[in-house]
């Protein structure tokens, strides 16, 4: 094992870089932008800004590399990440932050579908699941401890602007040190509405829900927490608890759908969601420890959602069509990014910080509305036919590129095939236009 990782640190190590770059970044903005007084709304619009660029760079990354290749797209990708982030320093105001943050959103999208092309290049199909282990574990220490360094200083100054923005440019090192020369095209996908829903309605439904409320609560998260009266230390902790709960839940919600209904077991974790959301809401808590709780149950059951949807997808989907039905599943979650903290930003502004749990809260009980809809008027996949269940990073910090590297080697070179010639067939209906 130890051979297999040692060709891949380096690119673990510009994973992490941006991965803990992305941690900070994420975190000063909504905890500097309170602090200067900014209004929930525009915060949630600036949430609502990471969301559309990202998605964009979902879309455009694969065009952008095999016009100028990995190396050069990546650099790209690095230096305006440092830029945008130092540019927020430079000019701090909302309408400012809103577009830069697209960028950021964008770049750091597109950064992460490069990393992990490589991977996908230097990985052997007999090791493949444990890289990909491991590569979500690197994600899951770095995000968290790019959110923890901010305990460390004043986030008034600069900082931690200057920090990420050294960190986005350290994640570099990995393509510079790569011996591969040439990586294969990355990965394509685009939304087909009309096939996610006959391959699988309450899927679509479900992460389009899950998108909206894991934004919500992403990019407002700090907001809250601060406006209920928590110090910065307390800040980042309530930002991580969940993350790391979440990854935790994982582990048994992943062996209880293998073995029964994953809707069943959806409706569960979303039920476990809706309890936090009504316990934020009117529990009326002052005690940091009481909150921390809720806030570990809240992120073990809205971040442990998504692996269990694809899953599901997956369990539906035609051979050969994983990377498509997974890639356009994440541009559905990216839809309800974009709509989340938009709506919630709007409801902390006008009814108060907790107010975002009504809005969570409502999302979650149409989903659970949906689910069972579904139970009741659709049949169970059979047992024999389920995959097996795949952990999964972050939904908002996963690309098409991660889906290829949860594949192995056979589903990776069908899905990427299939994948890629739907791209050419959309060019070139495009030329022809």
């Amino acid at each position: 094992m130890v051979k297999n990782i040692l060709p891949l640190i380096a690119l673990l190590m510009g994973s992490g870089f941006l991965l803990f770059a992305g941690g900070i970044n994420g975190l000063i903005l909504p905890v500097r932008g309170e602090a200067e007084g900014f209004s929930a709304t525009s915060l949630g619009l600036v949430g609502t800004g990471w969301a559309i660029g990202y998605v964009a760079g979902c879309l455009k990354t694969p065009a952008l590399v095999a016009n100028v290749g990995h190396i050069r797209a990546f650099g790209v990708m690095c230096a305006l990440a440092a830029i945008a982030v130092l540019f927020s320093l430079l000019i701090i105001s909302p309408w400012t932050w809103i577009p830069v943050r697209a960028v950021s959103g964008f770049c750091f999208a597109g950064g992460a579908m490069i990393v992990e092309s490589w991977l996908n290049e230097r990985t052997e199909a007999a090791s493949r699941g444990r890289i990909f282990g491991i590569y979500t574990m690197v994600n899951l220490a770095a995000t968290t401890a790019g959110q923890m360094v901010l305990t460390l200083g004043d986030p008034n100054g600069y900082f931690f602007f200057v920090l990420a923005a050294m960190v986005y440019c350290l994640a570099l090192l990995p393509t510079a040190m790569s011996a591969t020369s040439s990586p294969q095209p990355l990965t394509s996908v685009s939304l087909n509405l009309r096939g996610l829903w006959g391959n699988s309605p309450i899927a679509v439904f479900a992460i389009l829900m899950v998108g909206v409320s894991n934004a919500s609560f992403g990019t407002l998260a700090a907001v809250y927490a601060a406006r209920i009266g928590f110090t910065l230390n307390e800040i980042a902790l309530f930002a991580s608890i969940p993350i790391l709960a979440g990854a935790l839940l994982q582990i048994p919600v992943g062996i209880a759908s293998d073995k029964v209904d994953r809707r069943i077991v959806l409706i569960g974790i979303t039920l476990l969601a809706l309890i936090a959301d009504t316990l934020f809401f009117f529990g009326n808590f002052s005690d940091p420890i009481t909150i921390m709780a809720l806030a570990g149950l809240f992120g073990g059951s809205v971040y442990s959602m998504y692996p269990v949807i694809v899953a599901h997808a997956n369990d539906h989907a035609e051979p050969g069509t994983y990377i498509q039905v997974s890639g356009g599943l994440l541009l559905v979650f990216g839809i309800g990014s974009i709509v989340g903290p938009t709506i919630a930003g709007f409801a902390i502004a006008i009814y108060g910080a907790a107010s975002m749990f009504v809005m969570i809260g409502f999302a979650h009980t149409l989903l659970i509305i949906f689910a069972l809809i579904r139970l009741l008027s659709a049949p169970a996949v059979a047992q024999e036919a389920k995959g097996d269940f795949q952990m999964s990073p972050l939904a908002r910090v996963s690309t098409p590129e991660t889906a290829a590297l949860a594949s192995d080697h056979s589903e990776l070179n069908a899905d990427r095939n299939q994948a890629n010639d739907l791209a050419e067939v959309e060019q070139g209906l495009e030329d022809h236009k």
